[in-house]
């Protein structure tokens, strides 16, 4: 799920910037200080939106930067678990494949691409064995979160899976509503 949080700290501007505008400064440091920010209570940060309020600066003897305590706004992506999520397939490999969801990658294991008994080809693709449905890289595809883990702060874990009603491959879940359709006009 996207959020939209307030934040406070105190960013450290260097003296190379203080010919800079202030606002212009703190927001350099600030993209620079959390670019790439992962937390288990903020989730991944993705961008600052807005700087709410600067303090007066405060110089500490001896390092000659600038202190300034800072409120701003950023956008975060925290995973919840059972959401609903889209994204494309990045990689796939004999135990599973990965689905890049926009600002992580999740994991679907194998035995949760889909109900089939599923096997995995040298080209990089899992089949599955009565269905013939296959899953390839680069297939966009809706799943949902079972598993988060924070265990490693810097690489956080999504488990995903697709055994469940319309998640799964698009084209699969297209193809389903178009078999549903076709049998209820034969019916009329």
């Amino acid at each position: 799920m996207f959020y939209e949080v307030k934040v406070r700290g105190h960013i450290r501007v260097n003296p190379s910037l203080f010919k800079e505008d202030v606002k212009k400064a703190v927001l350099s440091k600030l993209n620079e200080q959390f670019e790439g920010f992962i937390s288990k209570e903020l989730g991944l940060l993705i961008a600052i939106s807005s700087i709410d309020n600067i303090g007066d600066g405060i110089i500490i003897p001896g390092d000659g930067a600038a202190y300034y305590d800072t409120t701003f706004t950023a956008l975060t992506y925290k995973p919840e678990l059972q959401e609903v999520v889209l994204g494309k397939v990045s990689d796939i490999t004999d135990f599973g494949a990965f689905l890049d969801i926009g600002t992580i990658d999740g994991m679907i294991h194998v035995s949760q691409t889909m109900d089939d008994y599923v096997s995995f080809s040298k080209s990089n693709v899992l089949t599955g064995k009565e269905s013939k449905k296959i899953l390839k890289v680069n297939d966009r595809c809706r799943a949902r979160i079972i598993a988060i883990s924070f265990k490693d702060p810097t690489n956080p874990k999504i488990g995903l899976t697709m055994r469940q009603a319309s998640m799964g491959n698009l084209k699969w879940i297209e193809d389903e509503l178009k078999k549903k359709e076709k049998k209820a006009k034969s019916k009329k």
